[in-house]
């Protein structure tokens, strides 16, 4: 089999090496670390997992899958690596929650969702009623007549899945190269022979994987025209009434997500209340020291708190970091081998919605490697004609809002 150098050990590497080392290649797993790398977007205390996509039934299916294999994890993993008496889950079936300023209509983001989850027989409840918002009183319902609460979806704890994994691919035997720091391809006569590392030594192989997130249109100067890395604000809350975001009755939610960006999650085991922004954020290299969240985006977050959750107002920020994506013209991940470098594969692209497919990513890119039949390597694909703008994840704000502009929605939404 074949000599594969994968590069990048945050969560499409990762996978992607377990997956090709049990398909019996011979793997070498390369990151700067520490691991799990403290900025890569994979380190994270969550991540959703959801089956509403709007319209798209591809990723819909893809996250089913996903799930049932999230649910094998919590057995095989929690009980393998984690002995803490109080929780060895990865995955926390929470249900996620999307809901609106106004009320659904064909074609909206949730209304989509609705239709399809049903008709695929999930357990779905429509949030457009006083008695379906009883359960979560953190909440202003005023605010948010309508909207769908998906009951089998929720989150996973991301840091402790890519530290799980990484100790996966080391009892695996494959090689792991930690702190070894990447510096570019190592191209012969039109084909990629391996890569060179910072310190000059170079690692031969038959095809080299790039899985390095928002670093790719830095370390791969030619991807700028398919990929953009972005910023996105995170924020740690401690909320003075802890027990309105236990899980449930605080489940994961996007408020009005395709207008305000706002999603979030129910408190954590530390008592914290994660909140961050899911829109295009701000161009920025993952290594900036610019990579610090705004005081503009701060009082973006009070003004949407003070609406949406007040009793969180004035609650104090425990920490903040920025999450970068790394984003495509058409918000699809980009699992492909280059036309123009032979031995070379690139897996990025997630914008900000990929972690949810971990358990399938493996199987995904081990494909691509192979070139095996895979069908939703299609929509994957190597693209460069793919235009900015013409596309983007369903359930992502498409422009930021400022706050005049969301204020005039909500006194409108009030009025009404």
């Amino acid at each position: 089999m074949s000599r594969v150098i994968v590069v990048g050990a945050g969560i499409n590497g990762v996978t992607a090496a377990i997956e090709l080392k049990k398909r019996g290649h011979r793997v070498i797993l390369i990151d700067p670390g520490p691991l799990p790398h403290p900025l890569a977007a994979s380190t994270d205390i969550s991540k959703a997992v959801r089956a509403a996509y709007g319209p798209d039934e591809g990723y819909t299916d893809l996250a089913e899958r996903a799930v049932k294999l999230w649910r094998k994890w919590n057995e095989e993993f929690g009980i393998e690596l984690y002995h803490e008496v109080f929780d060895i889950e990865l995955y926390h079936q929470v249900g996620v929650m999307f809901v609106r300023q106004r009320k659904m209509k064909p074609g909206d983001f949730e209304y989509e969702s609705l239709k399809i989850l049903k008709q695929r027989g999930h357990n779905i409840e429509r949030m457009n009623s006083a008695q379906a918002w009883k359960r979560f009183p953190a909440w202003n319902a005023n605010l948010y007549p309508d909207g769908i609460l998906e009951l089998e979806a929720g989150y996973v704890e991301s840091t402790r899945v890519v530290a799980t994994l990484i100790e996966r691919a080391k009892s695996l035997g494959i090689e792991l190269r930690e702190a070894a720091r990447f510096s570019c391809l190592d191209e012969r006569d039109d084909r990629i022979a391996g890569v060179v590392l910072a310190d000059g030594e170079r690692i031969a192989g038959d095809l080299v994987l790039m899985a390095v997130g928002a670093w790719t249109p830095y370390l791969l100067p030619f991807t700028k025209k398919f990929f953009r890395a972005s910023g996105q604000p995170v924020f740690h809350l401690k909320p003075s009434q802890p027990e309105l975001f236990a899980p449930e009755r605080f489940p994961v939610f996007g408020a009005d997500i395709t207008t305000t960006g706002y999603y979030g999650f129910p408190i954590n085991r530390d008592g914290v209340v994660k909140i961050a922004n899911h829109s295009p954020g701000r161009e920025i290299s993952p290594d900036s020291s610019e990579r610090v969240v705004t005081a503009e985006e701060e009082r973006d977050l009070r003004e949407f708190l003070s609406s949406t959750f007040p009793v969180l107002a004035d609650a104090p920020i425990v920490h903040t970091r920025v999450c970068m994506y790394c984003d495509t013209h058409d918000g699809h991940l980009w699992i492909a081998r280059d036309p123009d470098r032979e031995g070379l594969l690139i897996a990025a692209g997630d914008s900000g919605h990929g972690f949810k497919f971990a358990p399938v990513l493996g199987e995904i890119i081990a494909s691509a490697v192979e070139e095996t039949p895979n069908p939703i390597l299609q929509k994957f694909r190597w693209r460069p004609d793919v235009r900015a703008g013409s596309g983007t994840d369903v359930a992502r704000s498409n422009a930021k809002t400022s706050n005049a502009q969301r204020q005039t929605s909500n006194d409108e939404i009030k009025g009404a």
